[in-house]
């Protein structure tokens, strides 16, 4: 009985916090295909988290749901393409989802869609913003220009009395979403302040009015865009003395000589602030050869168990991960694949050679052929390199392909289309090819394809010298 009553309060507390939030939906140009939606972790490290996924129906509908206990931005995706939407706790929403404008290239990161609300309430959050964003485009398009006149005073009186308008427009809205949208309004126009004019404000300046007195809005994606874009290269214009005491703050691997070290900055005084940018900026000297990246590693991995703002553990969490995840010479993700009877097969299962890890599309017909190539590939470098091809299921591949996958001199795994091992592996687009050691990292990623790329290079050329340096080895 105890048992269960610590289980209802548990359910109770979260139901009070979280509460559903539905998506439907059409999507005629993905019958068949898993429209998926993601969570944005951070808008430090831009991770994103599968939070509900669904199949899009014969008759080109699609329903998800999940739990949000606040309103934020999620993306949805389907096959390559994507987009993205405010949600907030409790809602519903009808939505078109519609295939990548053919006038637009198709981009191999894919490419981001326009989608159409039906039937929005006039007090939801997308519409508010949308609302607002249609006069801040047309007062931008309007006058922007202006900027580059002479001292351009006729560009800053409009701006103030754009500024104005705007207060005095949403000052009496006092509804539940009114603070998230007037954190985004303000940050918006606050970009605008980034323009130089004679009335512009000075880093000091814009610090204080803008951030100082302000709280730090971790779910506003305006918001974090405005403070990562003022703290961004902190590090290049700090004082010497400042400078000096961050980097002996990383040689020593210590977050608090670091954080004391920038609270020499007057833009850094509020310590919430100054916190989150340390780990932007560690994150910044990572890709710098001035800092040793093992040093920065152990500090993040200290902040992500112990900051002095909770909220921060999870960032400097998901900055590591972001900085180490595939980075040739970092530990490659482990994974789990099994089918029909088969024992399953890890990441362990291939150590001792090179891997050569190929994910495609069966019913790409060039994915297709590059098997042929691997095949030779495959009888001429099978003693230094092991293949492995992985591909999602899909109800219309051709028999062909499958009979192809099924008939290769190598392990070939079907999986699902949400297997963990397409996030682990950032698999994008289709063909597409991970390299890993014969000790589990990482040598490139994405890899060179058995096909020539723009600059005529392929796998063999790295399969090649591989052989000769391990024969010399010998």
């Amino acid at each position: 009985m105890r048992y269960f009553l610590l289980l209802f309060l548990v359910l109770g507390a979260f139901s009070l916090t979280a509460q559903k939030v539905v998506i439907t939906g059409y999507a005629p140009d993905y019958i068949g295909q898993e429209m998926k939606v993601y969570r944005i972790k951070d808008y430090l490290s831009d991770q994103v988290a599968l939070i509900s996924s669904a199949t899009v129906e014969e008759d080109s509908t699609f329903t998800v749901s999940f739990f949000s206990e606040e309103i934020e931005k999620v993306m949805l995706k389907c096959e390559n393409n994507r987009s993205h939407m405010y949600i907030e706790p409790g809602a519903k929403y009808n939505v078109y989802f519609p295939e990548r404008n053919k006038y637009e290239p198709k981009l191999p990161s894919g490419n981001v869609v326009e989608m159409t609300f039906y039937d929005m309430d006039s007090t939801d959050i997308n519409y508010k913003i949308l609302r607002f964003q249609r006069w801040y485009d047309y007062f931008v398009g309007g006058t922007y220009h202006l900027r580059n006149d002479k001292e351009n005073v006729e560009f800053a009186a409009y701006l103030d009395t754009f500024k104005t308008n705007v207060h005095n427009y949403y000052l009496p809205d006092t509804s539940e979403n009114s603070f998230y949208l007037k954190t985004y309004i303000r940050y918006s126009i606050a970009g605008l302040d980034n323009i130089n004019t004679i009335a512009e404000r000075g880093p000091y300046e814009k610090y204080d009015f803008y951030l100082k007195k302000y709280p730090v809005c971790y779910n506003n994606d305006v918001y974090m865009d405005y403070l990562t874009s003022f703290y961004e290269k902190t590090i290049p214009r700090l004082s010497k003395t400042t400078n000096e005491k961050f980097y002996s703050g990383v040689i020593q691997s210590s977050p608090t000589l670091i954080f004391n070290a920038l609270g020499l900055e007057y833009t850094l005084t509020n310590p919430k602030i100054r916190e989150l940018v340390m780990i932007q900026s560690l994150a910044e000297a990572y890709y710098s050869n001035e800092y040793p990246k093992t040093n920065i590693e152990t500090i993040l991995d200290s902040l992500s168990q112990n900051c002095l703002f909770e909220a921060h553990e999870d960032i400097a969490k998901n900055v590591l991960d972001r900085l180490t995840d595939l980075v040739p010479g970092g530990k490659a993700p482990n994974f789990v694949l099994h089918q029909d009877e088969s024992s399953p097969k890890t990441l362990t299962d291939y150590k001792g050679k090179h891997l050569y890890i190929q994910f495609l599309d069966p019913r790409i017909e060039s994915n297709m052929r590059e098997l042929e190539i691997m095949k030779d590939m495959h009888e001429r470098y099978k003693d230094y390199v092991q293949f492995l091809t992985v591909y999602p299921k899909y109800e219309d591949t051709p028999e062909s392909s499958l009979e192809a996958l099924k008939t290769l001199p190598w392990d070939a795994f079907e999986i699902d289309r949400d297997h963990t091992i397409l996030e682990r592996y950032q698999i994008v687009n289709f063909a597409q090819f991970v390299l890993i050691d014969a000790n589990g990292n990482v040598v490139a990623s994405p890899a060179p394809k058995p096909t020539p790329d723009g600059e005529y290079d392929t796998i063999d050329r790295t399969f090649y010298y591989l052989k000769q340096q391990m024969d010399q080895g010998n």
